[in-house]
């Protein structure tokens, strides 16, 4: 488990010099929250996000009827709460996403989950902004990539370093070596 711990903060360590990285906080539900009023569908909802490792999510409800429970995925389809991998009740509880994979979350209060209230969010490693190209203007013939032939077409800003990318191939390694899933 250690070991773990030490490939995940090298991996964060990694990402802080390969390239600007900021992280997210995501309020589940958006402006309404944590509820099983169904006015969200939680996995809509999940799917327009994308969420990575060192992201934050904040599950905001009222506390008197609700609660957030993260389970396995068998938990989650059979809506059981029973067996919890962790429990929060604070009405404003905040999670931070440490690994990639599936974290599945329901209410356990009683009917709330088969009313739609889970959520399976699907957390995948970061990419450095550096390593994002910048969309480059259309040519008439229908590619958009730089040639030796224009060279006014090639620019610092449209060319990438490879030492972030090997950096971030190489925390992956590790990562996949060391169990984690993606």
């Amino acid at each position: 488990m250690a070991l773990r711990n030490i490939a995940t903060l090298a991996f964060f360590v990694m990402m802080a010099f390969s390239g600007a990285y900021s992280s997210v906080v995501y309020r589940v539900g958006d402006s309404d929250g944590w509820t099983s009023r169904g006015l969200v569908d939680y996995n809509k909802w999940a799917s327009t996000k994308d969420f990575h490792i060192g992201d934050t999510l904040i599950f905001a409800y009222n506390n008197q009827f609700h609660n957030v429970m993260q389970v396995s995925d068998q938990d989650f389809q059979s809506c059981n709460a029973t067996s919890a991998i962790s429990s929060y009740t604070s009405g404003s509880d905040t999670i931070t996403l440490k690994r990639p994979g599936h974290y599945y979350f329901l209410c356990g209060a009683p009917g709330h989950c088969q009313a739609g209230q889970k959520v399976d969010i699907k957390v995948s490693l970061p990419v450095p902004e550096n390593l994002i190209p910048s969309p480059s203007p259309s040519s008439p013939y229908g590619s958009s990539s730089p040639s030796a032939s224009n060279p006014e077409e090639m620019s610092p800003s449209s060319t990438l370093s490879s030492a972030p990318a090997i950096g971030l191939a190489f925390a992956t390694v590790v990562l996949f070596l060391l169990g984690f899933e993606f």
